[in-house]
């Protein structure tokens, strides 16, 4: 059975865009970005895809492509436009899906909709990710309890960064929540050693069941 999961960040940089392409690969899953807010470099689709060696067929093209990396709303304001957000349903797909959110759940698509409102109407199963550094404690048990707030489904959550047993055990255990495992820092970063390092620190059963 296909299943399909929404990545979302307790913080900005945190690094669910890595995760979604370690996950992705490992499931041989498809990736959307319904909202991607900022073109260049790369977008998160073309890092997914370089990261996590998807080809094309397995990225679903982004709903809105905004130039301004901002929040949504602002970035939809800058380029003339407003996100109808009525439109934006998850791709219906017989492989496994990776759905990545712009920024975290609380962050606007319009002046009256937030990101968490949309899961709240998908009522998918989300991943959080989180930093291990200072601060992340906080963001993390605050987004954990926004998504249970609206009984969005928490399939766990994984850490990326240095590994700080307490820290990760307090969010795990506060928030009620299983870890699924930890991405240390990758140097270099590249396909070869995401992948190496997903395989060591996860594992695929808590995904499939």
């Amino acid at each position: 059975m296909s299943r399909a999961f929404v990545i979302v960040g307790a913080d900005t940089n945190v690094g669910k865009t890595v995760f979604a392409a370690a996950l992705a690969d490992a499931l041989g899953a498809h990736y959307w970005k319904p909202v991607q807010a900022g073109l260049t470099p790369e977008t998160d689709s073309q890092t997914v895809a370089r990261l996590g060696g998807l080809s094309p067929d397995r990225i679903v093209p982004e709903a809105w492509r905004l130039p301004t990396p901002a929040s949504p709303h602002i970035a939809a304001r800058a380029a003339g436009v407003k996100i109808d957000v009525a439109a934006l349903h998850p791709p219906r797909s017989v492989a496994h899906m990776i759905i990545e959110t712009a920024g975290g759940v609380m962050v606007p698509l319009t002046e009256d909709f937030l990101t968490i409102d949309l899961l709240a109407r998908w009522r998918l199963p989300a991943i959080l990710v989180a930093r291990t550094g200072l601060g992340t404690i906080n963001h993390s048990l605050l987004t954990l309890e926004a998504l249970r707030r609206r009984d969005i489904a928490v399939q766990g959550v994984a850490f990326v960064g240095d590994e700080d047993a307490a820290v990760q055990q307090s969010i795990a255990t506060i928030g009620g929540v299983r870890q699924l495992g930890r991405l240390p820092r990758l140097d270099p970063l590249n396909r070869e050693t995401l992948r190496a390092a997903f395989a060591a620190h996860f594992s695929m059963q808590d995904f499939l069941t």
